[in-house]
């Protein structure tokens, strides 16, 4: 069984290189847009990817450790297809795509806190939370922009915790733990 601090490298390198794919999608996803607040806004959230992803990596020097070579090799791959294929694709698909992607990430960042807190690595919890909630707005907005297509909201996938949920779930998690 992994220890916490193993956990957390390894939920730190899948951020790490999801990252890289993210911006590299997020890359071709907004200049494929024709919409220029719809580009804006998701060429501000791939920044925030990028910054998230210098972040991640402080962190894994911190511990000592390094992003994993294949995962950054496969996050390049999947990152610039994607990017690619947003030009191809239509509309409706990134846009589902990603904020299925981001949700995903909301929860990702939530496991590498609680790791963090168990390893005795209290001075990353807060990045991480707030990463987790940056991925919480992002989702919000994909989510919003898919239920503009009425067939679409067939397919959402269901709603996220209110956002305030991260850091209350992290405050009563740890609080059962101590």
């Amino acid at each position: 069984m992994a220890t916490a601090r193993e956990s957390l490298i390894d939920v730190l390198q899948l951020a790490y290189s999801g990252e890289r794919a993210a911006g590299y999608a997020y890359r071709g996803h907004w200049r494929s847009l024709s919409d220029p607040d719809e580009r804006e806004r998701i060429r501000r959230i791939e920044e925030e990817e990028w910054h998230h992803r210098r972040q991640v990596g402080e962190m894994l020097a911190g511990l000592g450790s390094r992003p994993s070579r294949s995962r950054e090799l496969r996050a390049l791959a999947i990152g610039r297809t994607l990017g690619l294929l947003c030009h191809v694709s239509g509309w409706l698909l990134p846009m589902y795509a990603a904020g299925r992607l981001e949700r995903r990430n909301v929860g990702e960042y939530e496991a590498a806190a609680r790791f963090a807190r168990l390893c005795g690595r209290d001075d990353f919890v807060d990045c991480l939370l707030t990463m987790a909630e940056v991925e919480w707005d992002h989702e919000a907005y994909f989510r919003s922009r898919v239920e503009l297509r009425v067939l679409a909201r067939r397919f959402l996938w269901q709603p996220l915790p209110p956002r305030a949920a991260i850091r209350s779930d992290f405050a009563r998690d740890a609080a059962l733990v101590a």
